[in-house]
C-alpha cells in the first residue's frame, strides 16, 4: 500500500526523491467516554487503522496538500503567509489548522511542502480520524523541519488546532491516544494532570469488535458543545461551596452529599454520568489487571446505560446496536464509544462467537434502523511516528 501511495504522490506532485511517510493511528476508547474534558479519567488505545502521509518539503512557501479520500476536490493550494481557515477547503483545515498552530508556537517553519494523505479510518466514524490526520501532521511538520518538538506537545498543538482552529471544544483524550498509543496497550489518563500509565490489554480468548452504525455525526454540529457547557454551569453550581477544579475530583460520596447544590436537573445529571463514568474508568482497568474480563465488560454496559439515560448521547441506531450486542452469547461487554450521536460500538466478544455476533447484529440492527452496519475486529497498534518508504 505504501509504494502505491508514493506513486500517487509523484503521478500528482512529480518527483522521487526526498519523500518521507508517516502513520498516525485512530482510536477507540474502551471506557471513560465525555470525562476528558471534565477533568477525569479516560482509557483509549490506537488502533491498526490510521492516517497515513506522504510527503516532500519544498523550495518556496507553498504548501500543495492531496486526500486519495477526497479525490474530488483535487490539490488545495495555500501559502504558508495565508493559513486562515477556509470553508472549501474542507478536509485540509485539519492540516492547515496544525500548521499555523506550529508556526504560532515559534517553531521555524520557512518553506512550504507538498503532502498526500489517505485514511482508511471510517470518516465520521467517532475513531478520531480528524485528531489522526492532526498527528500526522505533527509527525510531519516535526521531521521535515529538524523541529524536535516531544510527543506530548504536539498532541497539545493538535488539541489547540482543533479547539482555537476547526472550532471543536474537543478534550485532550484523541490526540493523546493517537500520539502516545502503544501495540497491546490501552493508556489510563488522567486528563486534569496528563499523568497516564499502560496497560495491557489481554482479553484472552477474545477480541475487540468496532461496529460501525454509518449514521454520520458530524462532532462540529453535534450536541458535544451543549453537553460541555452543561457540566461547566454544574461544576460552576458546586464551586459556590467546594474547593474544586473539575467534575473529575468529585468522588461519588461527595457528589451525592453536594449534588442539589445543581441547580438544573440537566446539568445535575451530566454531572451524575461524568462522576460515576470516572469511577466506573478507574474500577475498569483494575478488573483487566487481574484478568476479570467479565468484570470489565459488565462497567463497559453500566457505561453505555449512563451515557443513554444520564448524558443522552447514544439515539436510536447506538441503542440497537448495543441491545442486540447484550442479547448474543459471548457478548463479554459493548458499549458506545466517541462522542455519540451516531458512531460506533465496541464490543469485547468472545473469539468463538465473532462471526455469529457479526451476523446477527447486523441483521437485528438492520431491521430496526434500516441501515447497514460494518464490523470490524481491531488490534491495539503503535501512535504516531514516521514510518519507513523503501
Amino acid at each position: 500500500m505504501l509504494q502505491q501511495l508514493k506513486s500517487d504522490f509523484i503521478k500528482i506532485f512529480g518527483g522521487h526523491e526526498n519523500v518521507k511517510a508517516f502513520f498516525a493511528p485512530g482510536r477507540v476508547n474502551l471506557i471513560g467516554e465525555h470525562t476528558d474534558y471534565n477533568g477525569g479519567h479516560v482509557f483509549p488505545c490506537a488502533l491498526s487503522v490510521g492516517t497515513y502521509v506522504i510527503a516532500r518539503r519544498r523550495e518556496d512557501t507553498k504548501v500543495r496538500l492531496y486526500s486519495t479520500n477526497f479525490e474530488e476536490i483535487g490539490v488545495i493550494e495555500v501559502d504558508l503567509e495565508d493559513l486562515a481557515y477556509n470553508e472549501k477547503h474542507d478536509w485540509a483545515n485539519y492540516p492547515k489548522g496544525v500548521l499555523k498552530i506550529f508556526k504560532d508556537q515559534g517553531l521555524e517553519i520557512e518553506n512550504g511542502f507538498d503532502v498526500l494523505f489517505f485514511g482508511n479510518i471510517p470518516n465520521g466514524a467517532g475513531l478520531s480520524s480528524s485528531a489522526s490526520i492532526e498527528l500526522a501532521t505533527s509527525v510531519m511538520l516535526n521531521t521535515l523541519f529538524d523541529l524536535g518538538v516531544e510527543m506530548v506537545d504536539m498532541v497539545k498543538y493538535s488539541q489547540k488546532a482543533e479547539n482555537e482552529y476547526i472550532g471543536v471544544s474537543c478534550g485532550i483524550m484523541d490526540q493523546f491516544a493517537i500520539g502516545m498509543g502503544k501495540t497491546n496497550h490501552a493508556i489510563l489518563l488522567d486528563c486534569d494532570t496528563l499523568k497516564y500509565e499502560y496497560s495491557p490489554v489481554e482479553l484472552g480468548e477474545a477480541t475487540l469488535v468496532i461496529a460501525n452504525t454509518n449514521k454520520r455525526r458530524g462532532l462540529a454540529d453535534s450536541k458535544y458543545n451543549e453537553r460541555r457547557s452543561e457540566c461547566e454551569r454544574a461544576l460552576a453550581d458546586l464551586q459556590t461551596e467546594l474547593a474544586i477544579s473539575s467534575l473529575g475530583d468529585l468522588t461519588i460520596t461527595e457528589f451525592e452529599k453536594n449534588k442539589d447544590l445543581i441547580k438544573n436537573e440537566i446539568d445535575r445529571k451530566r454531572a451524575e454520568h461524568a462522576v460515576y463514568e470516572n469511577e466506573r474508568t478507574k474500577n475498569a482497568v483494575v478488573s483487566l489487571k487481574q484478568g476479570n474480563i467479565k468484570g470489565f465488560g459488565e462497567l463497559m454496559n453500566q457505561s453505555h446505560i449512563s451515557l443513554r439515560d444520564l448524558y443522552e448521547v447514544t439515539g436510536t441506531e447506538l441503542d440497537a446496536l448495543v441491545e442486540s450486542a447484550w442479547n448474543e452469547e459471548g457478548v463479554i461487554g459493548s458499549r458506545m464509544t466517541g462522542a455519540g450521536f451516531g458512531g460506533c460500538t465496541v464490543s469485547i466478544v468472545e473469539n468463538s462467537a465473532v462471526e455469529r455476533f457479526i451476523e446477527n447484529v447486523g441483521k437485528t440492527y438492520s431491521e430496526r434502523t434500516g441501515l447497514q452496519a460494518d464490523f470490524y475486529i481491531v488490534s491495539v497498534g503503535n501512535g504516531a511516528s514516521e514510518i519507513t518508504l523503501s
